[in-house]
């Protein structure tokens, strides 16, 4: 079956254009269109599409007005077009948080010179997210902030500002909110196997480790608020967060834990030394690794080479972890397209690591954390909000 979807924008050049890339592809069929949020929730209602590409600024009903609109009424997985600016980003982690499942540079240069690579970028989300068939997983609303508040921080460990941020990386996307396989990836999914079971009973206390790391991809960003709001003021562990996404948008989405959480988040910059209570954000567009140096964890955040496709790495954090903390860290690979951390997870194995990953039902995408499980690299799998309770029990 095809994936039906609805084109919403303001611009008819911009409609008649995503338009003819998604109908070049023989599994995607564009059921309607749209000229702002009010047509758009109206025709979710009578097309009943598989997913909806929506735009953000529109006259009449703004596209996050509408996607809490359409999330109200017809749950549907929403790809939104996004500015990679920092105002940009900020208005796509609102569109986010609302509902919104996905979302893709709406300047087709910031994903790449290649119109055929832009053309199969859409047309992979697309169906990434339409091809789940049926409404996106039951969502909570966005964590509120802690009853008791996080403790005052300087000006000196608040979030890096975007200015220190220069150029436009290529990275792929953020978020999504279907279930749906994942498309053609870069890294092949392991050989089929059984899935191990939902809880193989390897348990690990703090005392048995020194490090976190986190990695996800299409779905991450609410994903991450979910868990990280979790861990309690005070702990004893430092946190390292892989999360695919453009360099523009991990000073804000920083900002943005950092506002929700007891513990401390910030983008990290190259020489951080990763400390308990603490969780460090890998930028947008580089690679983020664990080194030590004085016989204290850091982090190195270095340029990413052209043939790495993901910018950050979540394979290259965690075959750092596995060099420099054998044995110590806790790896955690949460929603997301494709398989990246599969193969740093083989090496964190090796080391005598443990790793945890989000189950299938809760999974925006079900893809990454498909890869460590069908490799029987998992020894713990976990529904979103365990994952978080499991995490804050590390005391």
């Amino acid at each position: 079956m095809k994936v039906r979807a609805l084109v919403v924008d303001d611009s008819g050049f911009f409609r008649r254009r995503i338009k003819a890339m998604l109908q070049e592809h023989p599994r995607i069929e564009v059921v309607g269109e749209a000229a702002n949020g009010r047509e758009a929730v109206a025709q979710v209602q009578k097309l009943r599409p598989d997913v909806v590409t929506m735009d953000i600024e529109m006259p009449e009903m703004d596209g996050i007005t509408a996607v809490r609109e359409i999330m109200r009424q017809q749950p549907t997985p929403v790809l939104m077009f996004s500015s990679l600016t920092y105002d940009g980003a900020r208005e796509t982690l609102d569109a986010l948080d609302a509902g919104a499942s996905d979302f893709i540079p709406k300047r087709f240069a910031d994903i790449s010179g290649d119109m055929e690579q832009v053309k199969r970028q859409l047309q992979e989300r697309v169906i990434a997210l339409g091809g789940g068939r049926g409404a996106p997983a039951s969502r909570a609303p966005r964590p509120s902030a802690p009853t008791s508040p996080p403790p005052a921080r300087s000006e000196a460990q608040r979030p890096a500002t975007p200015a220190a941020r220069a150029g436009t990386e290529k990275t792929g996307v953020a978020t999504a909110r279907s279930r749906a396989t994942t498309p053609s990836a870069p890294a092949a999914a392991p050989a089929e196997a059984p899935p191990p079971r939902a809880d193989r009973g390897h348990r690990v206390r703090a005392g048995d480790l020194k490090l976190v790391v986190i990695g996800t991809s299409t779905g991450g960003p609410v994903a991450l608020q979910r868990v990280m709001t979790q861990l309690p003021a005070g702990y004893p562990l430092p946190v390292l967060i892989i999360q695919h996404m453009p360099a523009s948008f991990t000073p804000a989405f920083a900002e943005r834990l950092n506002e929700l959480c007891r513990i401390q988040v910030r983008e990290a910059q190259n020489g951080d030394e990763l400390r308990p209570g603490q969780a460090l954000l890998a930028p947008g567009g580089r690679q983020a690794a664990v080194e030590e140096r004085g016989g204290k964890l850091t982090v190195r955040v270095f340029d990413a080479s052209s043939e790495q496709f993901y910018k950050p790495s979540v394979d290259i954090a965690f075959a750092s972890a596995a060099k420099y903390c054998p044995g110590k860290t806790l790896g955690v690979v949460l929603t997301g397209m494709g398989a990246d951390g599969c193969e740093g997870a083989k090496l964190m194995k090796r080391a005598g690591s443990p790793i945890w990953s989000q189950d299938e039902a809760t999974s925006v995408i079900y893809g990454m954390p498909a890869a460590v499980a069908k490799a029987g690299l998992t020894d713990r799998v976990l529904p979103l909000d365990q994952v978080g309770e499991e995490l804050a029990r590390l005391r």
